[in-house]
């Protein structure tokens, strides 16, 4: 295995390790994909094995010239936001994987916060 995908696969156990630490029961995660043209985001239910919310700079009320900035992660977020409270969801823990809380994945937990998501 390459060394750069040994380090991410590392920093992603880790991530986790915390999560499990941190998790309360029954307290969803928001999970936060990130590509190079787009970023999607989820919100999960662990304990049942459900996807309570999801958005994605792809869906078309999103699209744009593109979904790889940090416009578009904000929006994102306020709409995972906005979705995760229609289905009773107000606290989530976040997951970033094995991404570093920067740029586009900071965006979208700012914009998720903006939109009423605690975490």
């Amino acid at each position: 295995m390459p060394k750069n995908l040994k380090t991410a696969a590392r920093r992603k156990a880790s991530v986790r390790r915390n999560l499990r630490k941190v998790a309360e029961a029954g307290r969803p995660r928001l999970s936060v994909f990130r590509s190079s043209k787009h970023i999607y985001a989820q919100v999960i239910d662990d304990v049942n094995g459900h996807t309570l919310a999801a958005a994605s700079s792809n869906e078309k009320d999103l699209r744009s010239k593109t979904g790889a900035d940090t416009a578009a992660a904000t929006a994102v977020g306020k709409l995972i936001a906005e979705r995760a409270s229609k289905a009773g969801v107000k606290n989530v823990v976040f997951d970033r994987g094995s991404y570093i809380y920067h740029g586009r994945v900071k965006a979208l937990a700012e914009g998720a916060r903006e939109g009423g998501l605690n975490f």
